[in-house]
């Protein structure tokens, strides 16, 4: 991995990683899975966390933070700012209250590798980092426009739901509909669900589809990730976990309430996340990227904030 540079604080980047990867972990263990909320118990709406200043919403793992931060402290929304963030829209964050901390990634170049680089004649190089920010759900702020204590309304269980419809179709990926399994096949490129009235709760199609489009996302001429790996080996269970976060991502974006679709894998997914620190990183990573390409079909703009940098955050994990 080279060289750790520190450039804020000299606080260690490897810090933020395993201090992530144990609280998802923690929470694994537990039997709560981050990516899937008691949203029936939330006080907030059912969406992704969104920056209240800019509009657009969080990616990577800073979904799994703040959705966490939502549910374990009440809070009544999913809208974030920082503290300077909040007094330019003429409001503040009440004297007392805690933020959450998020993780901003990005690169730089070294004053030192500057001078090397001109000393060889070559192009420098920028090193990847990885800090800390902190954020404060707008329910901790006082004094913002009202607008941005707005809600939604959830996609109502046990109905069709024709946004999901109509993103499904436009990604005019290859749906054969039958059997009583769903899977995607990547040397036919086609995906299989069975019929929607065969789900005891029908809202349970959309996100096996969602589930399913997660891993034709992947494919080599779309994301390129690697599909490979057979049932049970590590580079299954990763792949699993990037199409169960990319679904809740989708899920959560269309107001439909996530759950777990492949709880089976959870003593998988731990033992990638024990083994390897960055691997959440990773997995998010590409999980907003994978969500990310299949709402562009929709029209939808692109929900990743500029501050998380997914490009940069896969670099440096």
């Amino acid at each position: 991995m080279g060289k750790i540079h520190h450039p804020v604080g000299g606080e260690s980047r490897s810090s933020i990683y395993q201090e992530v990867t144990d609280r998802i972990i923690r929470e694994l263990e537990q039997g709560k899975v981050p990516w899937v909320q008691p949203w029936g118990q939330a006080k907030a709406e059912l969406a992704l966390p969104k920056n209240a200043s800019s509009g657009r919403c969080y990616s990577g793992v800073n979904i799994l933070i703040l959705w966490g931060a939502v549910i374990e402290r009440g809070f009544a929304s999913q809208q974030w700012l920082t503290f300077r963030q909040a007094l330019e829209l003429g409001g503040n964050v009440r004297r007392g209250e805690h933020g959450t901390t998020v993780c901003y990634a990005d690169r730089f170049i070294p004053k030192s590798e500057i001078e090397r680089a001109a000393k060889d004649g070559n192009e420098p190089e920028a090193v990847p980092f990885l800090k800390r920010f902190t954020l404060f759900n707008v329910a901790q702020c006082e004094g913002l426009p009202e607008r941005l204590h707005g809600v939604c309304e959830p996609v109502p269980e046990r109905e069709i739901a024709p946004h999901a419809e109509a993103l499904i179709a436009a990604t005019r990926a290859d749906f054969r509909i039958g059997g009583a399994r769903a899977f995607y096949v990547p040397s036919g490129d086609y995906i299989q669900v069975p019929p929607q009235p065969a789900f005891f709760d029908q809202i349970n199609y959309y996100r096996t589809c969602f589930h399913e489009l997660g891993h034709w996302s992947g494919a080599a001429h779309r994301l390129d990730r690697d599909l490979k790996g057979g049932f049970g080996s590590k580079s299954y269970a990763r792949e699993e976990l990037v199409a169960e976060m990319g679904s809740a991502f989708i899920c959560a974006t269309l107001g439909i309430v996530p759950t777990v679709r492949h709880a089976d894998y959870l003593g998988s997914w731990l033992e990638v996340l024990r083994e390897d620190n960055h691997a959440i990183f990773r997995a998010t990573s590409q999980a907003s990227k994978a969500a990310d390409f299949i709402l562009a079909f929709g029209g939808a703009a692109s929900w990743a904030v500029a501050l998380d940098r997914a490009d940069a955050m896969e670099v440096v994990a």
